[in-house]
């Protein structure tokens, strides 16, 4: 019996990255990619430090945050479902940027896409919120083209 057969019902690892490494006597795992959750995580947080070398000062007092889906206690204007939120900050809190997650990655085709979109909208979020400009924010902006 040949050690390369496949294991039909244990649907254990198959092809030739299942042969045994012979010097440490182990199958090879595939790399695999990030789970969408934790690659949209990575994806915001790298666009927050981004603004914040940009301009280090207007994140203070706000807190950026991420949802599945929008819960909207009223019904939002139009036929396009929110990609983020801002909420102003009061005497008794801090100002809040909700990004949603599921309606982001929606709208986004591939993975340098979503990145982009999710940068755009943060972007836009902090201007309308901060009352800063998107350049001021954002100096090496990406053209409509990108």
């Amino acid at each position: 019996m040949s050690t390369r057969r496949r294991d039909r019902h244990g649907r254990g690892l198959r092809g030739p990255l299942a042969v045994r490494n012979p010097l440490t006597g182990t199958t090879v795992r595939p790399v695999q990619p990030p789970a969408r959750a934790s690659f949209f995580d990575e994806a915001v947080q790298d666009s927050i430090e981004q603004v914040n070398e940009n301009c280090p000062d207007v994140l203070k007092g706000i807190t950026v945050g991420i949802e599945e889906v929008p819960f909207l206690e009223t019904a939002w204007s139009g036929e396009r479902v929110p990609l983020a939120a801002a909420v102003a900050p009061t005497p008794t809190a801090f100002g809040r940027v909700v990004l949603y997650r599921r309606p982001i990655e929606h709208r986004a085709a591939s993975r340098p896409g979503l990145q982009i979109l999710i940068h755009r909208t943060l972007v836009e979020q902090l201007a309308a919120l901060t009352g800063r400009s998107i350049e001021e924010l954002d100096p090496d902006g990406l053209d409509d083209d990108d």
